[in-house]
């Protein structure tokens, strides 16, 4: 969920490090911190074929302890091949960075303090090759036949400095389904961050999210970026990002995404495992970065994006093919300010920006403040242009007081009215977006907008903290009735997942169905998978929702396959995986025709 490519932040490994629990009041969030003691003590590397996710040497992120109900049948991570000493400069600049880290910047705001941010199940964990897992209850369904892969952040490194949960190294898992059995199998984006990293043993490009606090840190840290840059160690021209938020499958490739960086294609083999096939650029068209968050049109088989950034312009729109081919870009300059603007929606006719209270300010790091935050003086709008347009002098700009979006859910034209409805979660107080996301109360509203007069009228579908809310993906950019969106207990952290019927009139209720996972469970995005996809007289909610879902007073995790027709979300499945699966973002499921087509 990185945001933009121009904030740093270094981050060196120590060679001993101990995580513990002081007495904090920000400490009862996050009950029980199930790190307690982790002891890295410097050890020779072993020489290996494949780096693993965490070892336990030059300041990786430790490999957890394994489970008692591991299958014997498990796989073990290769270790990681002895890396090369570092040279001089390295050694200078990893010690500046300790410098940073301990006297001028130290992690502490909780915010941004390792200590919490990789508490209980936001803690790291190692890649696991494909590794068959049982099927505890019920039976997987045959239509399911295929792949779920989620994406989130798994840093390989454990963090001495500042460290924000949306700075941690894209990891994937994968959940393969063929014939009713499963395979689980969690690799590392390979990222040239991640690949550089690797092989240096350090850190060496900076976080962006843990931000520059204050004018001192960010020209300390900028100085060291830019002394690593000059003497050889990373070219930020091969990419910063960290491919952590999202997928997307369209033109017959599979992204692996994050919004400061190009894509990177990723492939499942036949067994299983994930592979980087490596970073994207669309034969040069594309450059610097693009949304985690591209739209597909479900008849077309083309796909909307855009890119955002704190230079002018700063947004940028434009659209792919059906074959994948990238279409000119629309640079849109009526932007005058630049905002953090994670998502968009699109209907038949349009695509829909939200101009946020979230905003771009490195101004603010002279003051000792973030470079990106939130303004409560500005005056939120909807931007709405024609999803084909050649230039930016067909939008319209519409003023929503307060409305603040971080995901949209879907959008629709109403033609004969001649005008668009949006709903996605409105997030209430802006400002803890950042700082404090177990404070963040998101409240799903229906919002129209009417063309013709410019009036602009809105309501909420639930009171209930709801996110991470997704749909049929057969009606993107149509009228959809169902959404099955993620409860915030708190954010972002979800307790269950609740079914809401949006067509329900104003001041009305709209949830429909509830499955909470249970004391002490869960889980992430839900994600909707029909039946039978390609039949046109199936019921909108004729499938299945599944979701990771962990256990913080056992330590195991489950996939779960829920029926979406019933009113409880009857589970149909369980799945106990072999290894743990962290709190992550956006997820995404491909059946096995797409697979083949890779």
């Amino acid at each position: 969920m990185d945001a933009f490519s121009s904030s740093f932040l270094s981050a060196s490994p120590p060679s001993k490090l101990l995580f513990s629990s002081p007495p904090s009041p920000y400490n009862k969030l996050r009950q029980p911190l199930q790190i307690s003691s982790v002891h890295l003590e410097e050890k020779p590397a072993t020489p290996t074929a494949r780096p693993p996710s965490t070892t336990t040497s030059n300041g990786r992120a430790p490999k957890p302890s394994p489970s008692p109900s591991l299958p014997a049948k498990s796989k073990l991570s290769p270790p990681i091949k002895r890396r090369v000493e570092p040279k001089v400069p390295a050694i200078i600049l990893n010690a500046f960075d300790d410098i940073i880290n301990n006297f001028i910047d130290p992690p502490l705001r909780p915010s941004v303090d390792p200590r919490y941010v990789l508490s209980d199940n936001f803690a790291p964990v190692s890649e696991l090759p494909p590794t068959e897992c049982e099927v505890i209850e019920g039976s997987l369904p045959p239509c399911l036949d295929g792949a779920y892969i989620r994406n989130g952040p798994n840093p390989q490194y454990l963090p001495r400095g500042p460290y924000h949960l949306f700075d941690g190294d894209g990891m994937l898992h994968s959940i393969r389904i063929s014939q009713g059995k499963a395979t689980l199998c969690s690799r590392y984006v390979n990222t040239y961050k991640y690949k550089i990293e690797c092989d240096a043993g350090v850190p060496l490009i900076p976080n962006v999210f843990s931000g520059f606090n204050g004018l001192t840190a960010s020209a300390a840290r900028g100085a060291v970026t830019a002394a690593r840059v000059l003497t050889g160690q990373f070219n930020p021209a091969n990419g910063i990002g960290l491919a952590n938020t999202s997928l997307a499958f369209f033109g017959n490739r599979l992204y692996a995404l994050g919004e400061s960086d190009l894509p990177y294609a990723v492939r499942l083999t036949p067994d299983g495992d994930i592979e980087t096939v490596g970073r994207h650029d669309f034969e040069g068209k594309l450059v610097m970065s693009m949304t985690a968050h591209p739209k597909l049109e479900p008849e077309t088989g083309e796909a909307f994006a855009f890119r955002y950034g704190p230079v002018p312009p700063f947004l940028t729109f434009f659209w792919f093919d059906k074959k994948g081919n990238k279409q000119p870009d629309v640079p849109i300059f009526s932007m005058t300010r630049p905002s953090f603007l994670h998502d968009f929606a699109i209907t038949k006719k349009y695509a829909i920006f939200a101009d946020i209270q979230i905003v771009m300010n490195p101004v603010e790091m002279i003051n000792g403040g973030a470079p990106v935050g939130s303004d409560p003086s500005k005056v939120c709008r909807i931007g709405i242009i024609p999803r084909y347009a050649r230039d930016e002098s067909e939008i319209r700009w519409f003023d929503v007081p307060g409305f603040n979006i971080i995901h949209a859910i879907n959008a629709w034209d109403e033609e004969e009215e001649d005008a668009v409805v949006m709903i996605a979660p409105n997030i209430l107080s802006v400002e803890h977006t950042l700082e404090r996301m177990d404070l963040v109360h998101a409240l799903v509203e229906k919002v129209r907008i009417d063309l013709k007069t410019g009036i602009v009228t809105r309501h909420p579908v639930s009171a209930r903290n709801l996110d991470f809310a997704v749909i049929n993906q057969a009606f993107t950019g149509r009228k959809n009735k169902y959404v099955y969106a993620g409860v915030g207990d708190p954010m972002p952290k979800i307790s269950g997942v609740v079914k809401l019927d949006v067509s329900k009139g104003e001041r009305q209720e709209c949830t429909v169905a509830t499955r909470m996972f249970g004391p002490g469970c869960y889980g992430g995005e839900p994600f909707f998978v029909a039946r039978e996809q390609k039949n046109p007289e199936a019921e909108e909610d004729d499938g299945y929702v599944m979701s990771y879902v962990h256990n913080e007073k056992t330590g195991e995790s489950k996939f779960l396959v829920m029926d979406a027709k019933t009113p409880d979300l009857e589970i149909v499945a369980a799945v106990k995986l072999p290894q743990r699966v962290p709190y992550g973002f956006h997820g995404l499921f491909i059946r096995e025709s797409d697979l083949k087509r890779l």
